[in-house]
């Protein structure tokens, strides 16, 4: 292995988003050192917290486009029907919804369950109930991308939770995404669903602990091959 590649398997690289987070976690931190000890480290744990949770590690995605990756870290919290957001035109018919739970441990990062073209992005204002909770699909603030892939039409939909209050997307409109790029993030706990035709075939289980950008959660058609990979 070489130096290049020890360094970078060391050191995980930190989302842009957090510097000014992580900015005033520390300069908090020093000025609660001026005045207690105890306080400092308090402060400097919580610093290095903040620093974890906007890392933004390198990802091997496959690449074959049967496959469906999961967009966010964390645990799979659902497998089943479920109706898309109305605000994203996907009519009232059920498809196939898995979700993804992020707690602020989890790599909040999320990428691209699928290649194809962005053909629609809507936020839409709501609560902020326990992302694990069934019901915040559909009362908490959510932003969702609605995907043409060479599958069928997809929809990743971030959903705020308890303690978020941020949904981050910096995809476009009409523009294309690979799969497993990123294209959002939330702060501080939440989750991603991802509404597919339901021709797919699931391929995690609830209670599992997906990887965003690497784990298969479903696959269209048949088997498929020992895909290519992709390493961002």
């Amino acid at each position: 292995m070489s130096l290049v590649d020890t360094v970078r398997n060391a050191f995980v690289p930190i989302h842009k988003e957090g510097y000014p987070f992580i900015g005033a976690f520390g300069v908090v931190t020093l000025l609660l050192g001026l005045f207690s000890t105890n306080l400092f480290w308090i402060g400097l744990i919580l610093t290095a917290w903040c620093a974890y949770f906007f890392r933004d590690p390198v990802r091997v995605t496959p690449t074959d486009d049967r496959l469906v990756i999961s967009p966010a870290d964390g645990v799979v919290s659902s497998v089943g029907p479920g109706i898309p957001p109305r605000e994203l035109g996907l009519g009232s018919g059920e498809m196939t919804r898995i979700s993804v739970f992020m707690n602020v441990f989890s790599c909040h990062v999320n990428r691209a369950p699928v290649r194809g073209r962005i053909t629609k992005i809507e936020h839409r204002p709501g609560k902020f109930l326990n992302a694990e909770l069934d019901k915040a699909s559909e009362e908490n603030e959510r932003n969702g991308l609605v995907i043409e892939s060479p599958n069928g039409v997809v929809a990743a939909v971030q959903v705020a939770g308890l303690v978020a209050r941020r949904i981050v997307c910096w995809a476009e409109t009409g523009g294309n995404i690979a799969i497993g790029e990123r294209f959002g993030l939330i702060r501080f706990g939440s989750r991603v669903d991802v509404f597919l035709p339901k021709t797919v075939t699931a391929r995690v289980a609830v209670g599992q602990t997906a990887v965003a950008g690497e784990t298969v959660i479903a696959e269209f058609g048949g088997p498929a091959a020992t895909p290519l990979v992709r390493i961002d």
